[in-house]
């Protein structure tokens, strides 16, 4: 891609960010200090357990590095506001879902590069990868805190400055982030068309399994530790939703040639909004069913 298209695809990205921090408020940081229990296992399955078990799952299961690569970007990418959307929609705790996201996403613009960079370099496939690109890890810190943290920050600031207009265009800027997500997905499947359609069922296979996986990392860490149903459910949608919007961006930056990659990372963008949904839908038929029995969710 040109240097402009990049410095398009990034400035969307940054928006995205920018967006999710206007929801955000200094109640949202509080939360997690008074009640630390419930986010704390959601930031440890997002940041330690899923990347952990991804690598250890491209290392067990033969596979190209390319998708190896592609699906351990993404596990080490923080979750998205969808996730937000749907913890709401499945009656989960989504104060907690908001607070998570928020911290999840600062936390990214170190643990994202330093997690993905660290497990990849393990797997001597993948570093192999990692070695004729030529990607260091300073270069991925410096670009994920551009479109991460500052835009971040600036939302946090506007947000206490000017609440009002934060209030009044935290609705446009949802509609935007998954607009742009979309947009993002069809760029790398248009992009790598022939390449997708040729190996559908490889790839579909694996982000189906790998979203299955962080659904459960999610699910049975909040459940390991006692969490009440709407919590776990807010953990195990933070978890699983993941922000593939961020790995897309990463990829087109630094590893343009590497299409696998980017077919993993657009898929996942697909079916994590198809898994999210279904299991939102799940819990609200659960719900009622129970509602009706007299017992409770």
């Amino acid at each position: 891609m040109s240097a402009t298209s990049l410095l398009i695809l990034n400035a969307v990205l940054a928006m995205m960010m920018f967006g999710i921090a206007l929801s955000l408020t200094p109640a949202d940081f509080k939360r997690v200090v008074q009640e630390p229990k419930g986010p704390l296992v959601g930031l440890l399955a997002q940041f330690l357990l899923l990347p952990l078990i991804t690598f250890a799952a491209i290392s067990v299961v033969p596979m190209p590095a390319e998708i190896a690569l592609g699906l351990l970007l993404v596990s080490c990418c923080p979750g998205g506001s969808f996730s937000n959307i749907m913890t709401h929609l499945a009656n989960g705790n989504a104060a907690m879902s908001v607070s998570m996201t928020g911290i999840a996403s600062l936390l990214a613009s170190l643990l994202t590069p330093f997690n993905f960079m660290f497990y990849a370099s393990l797997n001597p496939h993948t570093d192999a990868l990692l070695k004729s690109i030529d990607v260091s890890t300073w270069d991925m810190l410096t670009i994920v805190f551009f479109v991460l943290a500052v835009p971040l920050l600036l939302g946090l600031w506007c947000a206490r400055q000017f609440p009002d207009f934060a209030r009044r265009s935290e609705g446009f800027f949802r509609i935007a982030s998954l607009l742009a997500l979309f947009g993002f997905v069809g760029i790398a499947l248009v992009l790598n068309w022939e390449r997708f359609v040729a190996g559908a069922s490889i790839f579909l296979l694996a982000v189906i399994v790998h979203n299955a996986i962080a659904m459960g990392i999610g699910w049975g860490s909040a459940r390991s530790l006692g969490l009440a149903a709407p919590e776990r459910r807010a953990v195990t949608l933070e978890v699983g939703l993941q922000n593939s919007g961020l790995g897309l961006g990463i990829i087109f930056t630094y590893f343009s040639a590497q299409t696998e990659m980017a077919i993993i990372a657009a898929a996942w963008g697909i079916w994590h909004l198809i898994s999210g949904l279904s299991l939102t839908l799940f819990w609200q038929w659960r719900d009622r069913r129970l509602a009706v029995a007299g017992g409770r969710a």
